[in-house]
């Protein structure tokens, strides 16, 4: 094999190999805010299933889901914003609205009965949108859609996440806490 061919062949190599390697540096760890947002309380968004209970009015306590403009739409009061809010800024929402002119002293009580769904793409037995659970793991995410496949990347995934109105995503070991709404991407391995 002459210089000049040897030479082209190591060219040609090289730039086979550039976009993998640009491929690895295309993503940085998750940054800070991504994993403070798993130690945060509970914030509402479209999907997510509450069950409100109003204290001795059986007519006003139901389960209420959250429509994708962010709202529930309540007895009495009508649309009430939810997405963002917390359990309790939701509960003092609805009680204050309850109290212009309909209840004297509400009483209100919300819990989720269903979060909304986490979606699992990739290198996965069963790709798709799975429930989510309080406390679930990437881990876990995955072991509902069947566990990794044989080509999986099992050291770590990518998460994409809403925090505070942005999407982010982050690269996060498979230990890590998931939260309802993220969506997790596993990647093939190289080797």
């Amino acid at each position: 094999m002459s210089f000049a061919s040897l030479k082209s062949t190591t060219i040609i190599a090289m730039a086979a190999l550039l976009p993998l390697v640009a491929g690895c540096t295309s993503y940085r760890p998750a940054p800070r805010a991504f994993h403070e947002a798993t130690i945060q309380p509970y914030r509402l968004d479209s999907g997510d299933r509450l069950r409100i209970t109003v204290f001795e009015q059986a007519s006003l306590s139901n389960t209420y889901s959250v429509d994708q403009a962010g709202y529930i739409a309540f007895p009495l009061i009508g649309a009430v914003p939810a997405r963002g809010q917390t359990i309790q800024e939701l509960e003092s929402i609805v009680a204050g609205k309850l109290r212009q002119g309909y209840l004297r002293d509400p009483d209100v009580s919300i819990e989720v009965d269903r979060y909304r769904s986490v979606f699992i793409m990739g290198e996965v037995g069963q790709a798709g949108q799975y429930s989510y659970v309080a406390g679930m793991t990437v881990q876990n995410a995955i072991a509902s859609a069947g566990g990794f496949s044989p080509r999986a990347n099992q050291a770590n995934v990518d998460v994409t996440r809403k925090i505070n109105g942005k999407i982010i995503t982050g690269r996060v070991s498979i230990s890590d806490p998931i939260m309802a709404g993220d969506t997790i991407y596993v990647r093939e391995r190289f080797f």
